[in-house]
């Protein structure tokens, strides 16, 4: 994501044009309004599933993969199905590659969904790389074409990791990471899904990607211009480390565009290091000694999609986050600053996404078609304390914005651009990172927020 003036990529996932979001904000927000008397904006508005155990790896179709029995259970590859040629978009490069699938069983949503955002948690070792797609039942009894979510490695020496673009079927299209149906209008909806997995190695090596976690997150969220306010519950602040992108701009101009654009994964960065974790000297020795907190170099590097030509792919950034040892990353919805309470109140910080005019934002300085910052926790009154990273050096990072404000900017999915034209919101969509083995009150507090 980027602060830039242009339209967020995901502008292109705005489900009626302006007239028809116009028309429809008043009703979306009363159909809300009944369910969000504690601050919450509704029941029934997001699905996640995962598969993460050897219980789950056991179900599904494998060709060529099998569950492996560990104290962090995975999928690898066992003996391959086949071989495939694949030609990098990036570097035309061709090469040869042994191949195993896993598909997971058919989930059902408990929320006929207008989007959906995968994640996955894997071990890609030099010679490997894994590729995740989705096929889903529409509401009218149709399927959707296999779409590729992510072609991914944890490095870059192999392939490329890279989004697809131009996938589309007339009633569904994929932006970068995210499905959506194209007319949510149309009350056409997806009302089931399967994902597949596809490990790649050398051919001859033995070696094989490790998958941890699978899953997607399936949501429909109603158009909102505005929601409820919550109630303040909460005051507390965790001590996450701080750091600035904006140190960073001119720096590395391959990844997009060098510091300034680096929200996500200098935000990513800093909840790596709140749970202990951080690249060695030897994985940060690429980077010129002369660059201030390096490793916010290194996540842009290895967060960096070369389709979007950016360092914002969302599930690219949870991934990345689970390549340090023992944490898990997803991306999710929330509901309303409470589920962020709940959530910081058993120690869990969170990266959210929104954009705002500089007028909508006390304090921030600046306006942004899409932007991420780490929410670290609520002052007594029950405003926001956030690590923004669109701050000139690391000591400013540390901002207090206004709690009504900040939620709303984060939770809906409409709002007014600059030119006065309607243009998407995120609607509480964020990344959790946590432990591989949460305490028992991290497990409650994310399963409170429908993360498992």
């Amino acid at each position: 994501m980027t602060r830039a003036s242009e339209p967020s990529r995901r502008a292109l996932l705005a489900v009626a044009v302006a007239a028809a979001a116009i028309g429809t904000a008043g009703t979306a927000a009363a159909a809300t309004s009944a369910g969000a008397a504690h601050g919450h904006a509704g029941p029934g508005l997001v699905d996640n599933r995962a598969w993460t155990s050897y219980a789950d790896w056991r179900t599904g179709t494998a060709k060529g993969t099998r569950a492996l029995d560990a104290a962090r259970p995975g999928l690898v590859i066992a003996t391959p199905a086949g071989t495939a040629d694949y030609t990098d978009p990036h570097t035309g490069k061709t090469a040869t590659w042994e191949y195993a699938t896993w598909t997971s069983p058919a989930h059902r949503l408990a929320v006929p969904a207008t989007e959906v955002i995968a994640s996955w948690n894997a071990h890609t070792p030099a010679g490997t790389w894994l590729q995740v797609e989705l096929t889903g039942t529409y509401s009218d009894g149709k399927a959707t074409p296999w779409y590729v979510m992510g072609r991914w490695a944890a490095g870059d020496q192999d392939i490329k990791r890279t989004s697809v673009d131009n996938q589309k079927d007339g009633k569904s299209s994929i932006s970068t990471d995210t499905f959506a149906i194209d007319d949510a209008a149309s009350g056409l909806r997806l009302v089931s899904y399967r994902l597949r997995l596809t490990l790649y190695r050398t051919p001859g090596s033995g070696l094989t990607p490790t998958v941890w976690r699978l899953g997607a997150m399936g949501s429909d969220i109603p158009d909102r211009f505005t929601v409820p306010a919550s109630t303040p519950g909460l005051a507390k602040e965790l001590t996450v480390p701080r750091y600035s992108q904006e140190i960073h701009a001119g720096q590395y101009p391959e990844y997009d565009n060098g510091g300034e654009a680096w929200c996500s994964p200098t935000s990513s960065q800093m909840i790596i290091e709140y749970w202990g974790r951080r690249p060695t000297a030897e994985q940060l020795a690429w980077v010129d000694p002369a660059f201030a907190d390096p490793q916010v170099c290194h996540a842009a590097r290895f967060t960096y999609d070369y389709q979007y030509g950016g360092c914002g792919n969302w599930p690219f950034n949870a991934a990345y986050a689970a390549t340090y040892k023992d944490l898990q990353g997803v991306v999710t919805r929330l509901r309303s600053l409470t589920d962020l309470e709940t959530l910081i109140a058993a120690g869990i910080p969170a990266i959210t996404s929104q954009s705002f005019l500089k007028s909508e934002l006390t304090g921030a300085g600046y306006g942004t078609s899409g932007h991420l910052m780490t929410v670290i926790g609520f002052t007594a009154g029950g405003d926001v304390i956030a690590n923004d990273p669109a701050s000139p050096g690391d000591d400013t990072v540390r901002r207090v914005y206004k709690r009504r404000e900040w939620e709303n900017i984060w939770l809906r999915t409409k709002r007014y651009n600059a030119s006065g034209n309607v243009v998407s919101g995120t609607g509480g969509v964020c990344y959790l990172y946590f432990p591989a083995n949460p305490s028992a009150g991290q497990s409650e507090a994310l399963k409170a927020v429908g993360v498992r």
